[in-house]
């Protein structure tokens, strides 16, 4: 899977080049980069649920959720791009209709399939449904690195599925060994 065809990064850089320090979207969040190439990175935010029951959103599509876990799983925001958008960051990676790998057991799916599984309590037990993404234009992710915008680690199952979602950027910055509670107020991200 490549970038969807109506793909928008994400509005920047503003006149400001420390602009994401500053973005609401991503102040003490996580967010998974799923893929990265030379047309830009493409992510999804792993630790902002929202107040929208799965249940609810399915049903807007006419997937009737028989799994009564399923129906208040909580959607995520996954990123102020096309919020209109689905997409599925599950584990183990499956075979479904439209799936980026993003690694060996890990993937993020874009296609009906997946949610219809899920509705039946046939789809993966460990999964992140989202609505939106995070995008970023040629050069711009490795710009907002130089600049120490973010903090990087290694992606953890335990951090994406396990841990509740307003502890994983406490628990992404402990990887590295620091504890956000001690950083100033214009910290990076996890």
């Amino acid at each position: 899977m490549d970038f969807p065809d109506d793909y928008e990064p994400a509005h920047r850089p503003a006149p400001d080049r420390h602009a994401s320090l500053k973005d609401p979207n991503f102040a003490q969040s996580v967010t998974l980069i799923c893929e990265h190439n030379p047309q830009g990175a493409l992510g999804i935010v792993i630790s902002r649920p929202m107040d929208i029951p799965l249940g609810e959103l399915l049903e807007h599509i006419d997937i009737y959720p028989t799994a009564a876990e399923v129906k208040e799983e909580l959607v995520y925001a996954g990123g102020p791009v096309q919020v209109d958008r689905g997409f599925v960051l599950h584990q183990p990676l499956g075979r479904w209709e439209s799936t980026l790998t993003v690694d060996e057991d890990l993937g993020l799916t874009t296609s009906r399939d997946i949610l219809t599984a899920v509705a039946s309590g046939r789809g993966p037990e460990k999964r992140i449904v989202a609505l939106g993404y995070a995008g970023w234009s040629p050069g711009q992710l490795e710009e907002e690195l130089a600049d120490n915008a973010w903090l990087t680690v290694p992606s953890d199952a335990e951090i994406l599925f396990a841990i509740p979602p307003q502890e994983r950027w406490q628990a992404a910055a402990k990887k590295l060994g620091i504890d956000l509670n001690l950083l100033a107020g214009e910290a990076g991200h996890a």
